[in-house]
């Protein structure tokens, strides 16, 4: 079974490198751009602000945001089934988990403008 990577094509950072795992993935990846899809939203049951704060997989039916969703892409891409392997164990995990929360939420800042205003948070 195929597993779904939700990813805003919109921001260019994240355009960037989800560009690179496309061209060393195979079919057992595929790519939904989250950018004004309702789909993506009914796919998750995630809200338009979460898939634009974080990077979402499903797996085995299962929706996964954040570093983990890192794990199981690197997983199923043999240049990068070493980082899975590394970011698994659970110290390690940790720090990256922290690292990336604190990428993304500046990435979520500089894109959070693609929210329709119904759905952009109150600040």
């Amino acid at each position: 079974m195929k597993i779904k990577v939700f990813f805003n094509n919109s921001c260019s950072i994240c355009k960037m490198e989800i560009d690179h795992y496309k061209r060393n993935s195979n079919e057992d990846l595929e790519w939904v751009d989250i950018t004004n899809n309702q789909e993506a939203i009914d796919l998750t049951s995630k809200s338009q602000e979460e898939l634009l704060r974080r990077l979402h997989v499903i797996d085995n039916g299962k929706v996964i945001g954040g570093a983990k969703a890192f794990v199981i892409i690197w997983s199923k891409i043999p240049k990068y089934k070493f980082l899975a392997k590394i970011f698994s164990f659970k110290p390690l995990f940790i720090i990256f988990h922290y690292f990336y929360e604190f990428v993304a939420y500046f990435l979520f800042l500089k894109n959070k403008h693609q929210l329709n205003e119904e759905t952009k948070p109150s600040n």
